[in-house]
């Protein structure tokens, strides 16, 4: 017997695939986005009938715009706009000498733009709403400047500097290989452009920098060089991916780079210092020809060929295959093992900042596949520059806030300077960096003296927001777990926020500066981002603008911190003094007396002890570096790192983003179900019913473990009943006070009560078993008597 299957008609020609994507990854329409950040600039090229848009992304801050003819002429009619400000801001900003401007002194100088009296379009105002725009179309061919002026925030004021974004969409997008690629980082010794399809070699000495741009954007590019020196003396020792990733201990890399790439010597070639991009990952190889032929494209061109081609003259024998660096590739590997790609992350002028370790000849490719979405299904350019050895390029990487916002570059903190004179081991985290061990204190010391004495810590990286305006308590309190309504001046309260669902977006602290002002600081920008779409769905009027980079704060944490704060910072009378401060309560005053450096400084922390931070703006990092040392050092104060910040909040169950809450948890999973309080908050908030159905019908429990032995075990480490799994180890570490391993762990509702018997599944979870017991939560110090005293 035959079945003949129903065959659905569908009428009418098929549908194009369009996936969303973020604004960023718009550029093949002809849209182009750059966002100028609070107290920054920008230099962009126009042409006749652009179309310019500027959005005040948070709100309440000013611009100024300035366009200029091709030949540095200033003229205000190219927008069609009248210059009716004096450009003082900009000004301002470039005389101030901040690094991050530099390169845009020198485009300005290179234009012949000359700013003495030039004034400018003004734009926005302190009342502008998040999302006001300006729209304006270019009468001709020149250059756009936009400034969003700002000086230092006044912590009290709150007028913090923020972004505005310029879009402009093209009267003709750019062809491919048209894309105005970036000015130059410093004065070039090589500018060689790597057509696509095809590879190029280069020699680099010993120091010098090697810059790898994208030029169209989502453009592979593999990257292979040699020891010169070897190469000499007939010695073809490439860059080896599977040398460099067993010195780094990576099977592959995660997004970004590895540190350095080494030869199948294990000598250093080169080292990254800085990637715009963030998304890069280890193909193994360069695509070769016998790739194409078993997919069923012979004579496809590949890199690997054309590395041949062009490193011939060399002396470099030909391969069928070339290992490479894979620079704006974007693979990775699945649950199983199994390598997958997808459309890289690169936008236009993204690149990879390398320096040479020794001399080297290099060789770029741009690459040709067209049969997968590793180059965007558009082949286009690879540019690369050399710079010289006397130029200085601080290492960062790209950060993506959110999908939708811009990259930004690693940042160092006020207190980055004086924390690199104790330590070089520093990890990024969040766009900043932060110290993580030091040579002169480990961090089982940093513990001990967090426990027992006094350390300081560098948290600049937190997220901070400054939320105004007359419906600001209301949007708090929609926002926000916990009942703002009770909160006063002066005060301080912990709070979760969630979803509609119930999961977890962040978990932070809310400051109230008075009857209309508060400062919101979270682990993530995701909860500045949540609050202004909040308030713009509801219509509320209330500002929402970022200040991380106004605020930076070091926290002093320990038995003997009140001893060293009330030394160093002076408080006016109608601001409590250190010694009066209350637990999570926070003052404003200065450090060194009543004309010293102002400071709000807060008596919270992160360590389970005793402790306060310190809010400072940048400019004023070392002063209170400096302070804080002086203080602390007859009580003994010892840095600390995230390495033993780590050890201390896990020990005192104070939970992390991404290892112990998601926004797959609810506060109640994540053990900080006290911030939720259902039966007293009178006022609805986000996710409430999700969250009352949840404590009525608990799935899984937030416990504390202890494992017997001291075999290690980590996050993601799958705990087991027999063969079933109940639950994960959320973060984990060895005890330095009882010599016990402990973690924080997530468990079913039925084997979550204390002196339940578990076992940590190691290898494939099956394999290998340690004993693990369900202990109260938290480990150390349960009634937080600690931080109360």
């Amino acid at each position: 017997m035959s079945l003949s299957p129903e065959i659905l008609f569908r009428p009418g020609p098929p549908r194009p695939s369009r996936a969303r994507r973020p604004e960023g990854f718009g550029v093949a329409a002809g849209l182009e986005r750059t966002v100028v950040p609070g107290a920054g600039a920008a230099l962009v090229e126009i042409r006749s009938g652009d179309r310019i848009e500027i959005t005040n992304d948070e709100g309440g801050q000013r611009g100024e715009l300035l366009a200029a003819h091709p030949d540095g002429r200033l003229d205000p009619g190219l927008l069609g706009l009248a210059a009716d400000t004096p450009a003082d801001g900009l000004r301002a900003l470039l005389a101030s000498g901040e690094p991050s401007l530099a390169r845009l002194r020198a485009g300005l100088a290179r234009r012949g733009i000359d700013l003495g009296g030039a004034r400018a379009v003004g734009l926005f105002g302190a009342a502008s709403p998040a999302g006001e725009r300006v729209e304006a179309v270019a009468a001709g061919p020149g250059l756009l400047i936009l400034a969003a002026p700002g000086g230092a925030m006044d912590a009290e004021r709150q007028d913090t500097a923020t972004p505005l974004t310029l879009r402009i969409t093209r009267a003709a997008p750019r062809a491919a290989g048209r894309f105005a690629l970036p000015d130059p980082l410093a004065d070039r010794i090589l500018d060689l452009r790597v057509r696509s399809a095809t590879a190029e070699a280069y020699v680099v000495r010993a120091g010098e920098f090697i810059q790898i741009l994208d030029v169209d954007g989502r453009q592979c590019t593999d990257f292979q060089c040699f020891d010169a020196r070897k190469l000499d003396r007939g010695l073809i020792h490439p860059l080896d991916v599977t040398a460099t990733r067993t010195i780094l201990g990576h099977a592959y890399p995660m997004p970004g780079l590895h540190a350095k790439y080494f030869d199948q010597d294990m000598a250093p070639l080169v080292e990254v210092i800085q990637d715009t991009c963030g998304r890069h990952d280890a193909f193994a190889m360069a695509c070769a020809a016998k790739y194409y032929d078993d997919i069923g494209y012979p004579g496809h061109a590949n890199c690997s060929d054309n590395f041949n081609a062009a490193l011939a003259p060399y002396g470099v024998d030909p391969r069928p295959g070339w290992m490479a660096a894979n620079f704006f590739f974007n693979t990775g590997i699945d649950a199983h093992g199994v390598m997958y790609t997808d459309e890289p992350w690169s936008r236009p002028g993204d690149y990879v900042l390398l320096r040479a370790l020794t001399d080297v000849v290099c060789v770029s490719s741009a690459c040709p596949d067209d049969t997968t979405p590793a180059n965007g299904w558009t082949l286009t350019d690879i540019h690369v520059r050399s710079y010289a050895v006397t130029e200085t390029f601080q290492r960062a990487t790209a950060w993506r806030p959110t999908p939708e916002a811009e990259p930004f570059m690693t940042r160092e903190s006020a207190f980055h300077a004086d924390f690199a004179e104790l330590t070089r081991d520093f990890v990024e985290y969040r766009g900043f960096w932060l110290p993580n061990s030091f040579p002169g204190t480990d961090p089982v010391e940093s513990y001990w003296a967090c426990r027992e004495g006094v350390v300081a810590m560098d948290l600049s990286a937190l997220r901070k927001f400054e939320v105004t305006g007359p419906d600001s308590e209301a949007l708090l309190n929609w926002v926000l777990t916990r009942d703002v309504e009770k909160l006063g001046v002066g005060q301080v309260v912990y709070s979760a926020m969630c979803h509609p669902h119930g999961g977890m977006i962040d978990d932070g602290t809310l400051f109230r500066l008075g009857p209309s002002n508060f400062r919101w600081i979270g682990g993530s920008d995701e909860g500045g981002v949540w609050m202004r779409e909040q308030a713009a769905a509801l219509g509320l009027n209330v500002m929402i603008r970022s200040s991380t980079d106004q605020l930076h704060n070091l926290a002093v944490q320990g038995p003997k911190s009140r001893a060293l704060m009330s030394e160093i910072v002076w408080t006016p009378p109608h601001q409590p003094a250190v010694a009066e401060l209350g637990w999570f309560r926070f003052t404003v005053g200065r450090i060194g007396g009543p004309r010293g450096v102002p400071v709000v400084v807060s008596r919270t922390g992160y360590t389970g002890e005793l402790g306060y931070e310190i809010f400072c703006h940048p400019r004023h990092g070392r002063e209170v570096f400096a302070a804080v040392r002086t203080a602390g050092e007859p009580l003994g104060l010892r840095p600390m790192g995230l390495a033993g910040l780590d050890l201390v909040r896990i020990e005192a169950g104070l939970v992390f983003a991404g290892y112990d809450f998601s926004d797959q948890t609810d506060p109640f999973e994540a053990g900080v179900g006290f911030t939720v309080p259902l039966k007293s908050k009178a006022a609805d908030f986000v996710g409430r019913a999700a969250l009352q159905r949840r404590k009525d019908h608990p799935a899984r429990r937030f416990v504390g473990l202890e494992i017997e032995g001291r075999e290690p075990v980590g996050h993601g480490d799958c705990l087991r009943v027999g063969r079933a799994q109940v639950g994960e180890i959320c973060s984990a570490m060895r005890s330095p006070r009882t010599g016990r391993m402990i973690a924080l762990a997530r468990v079913d509702i039925a084997h979550a009560e204390p002196g339940t018997a578990l076992e940590v599944g190691r290898l494939d979870g099956h394999i290998k078993r340690i004993a693990a017991e369900v202990t109260p939560f938290p480990h150390y110090d349960p009634k937080k008597e600690r931080p109360r005293s």
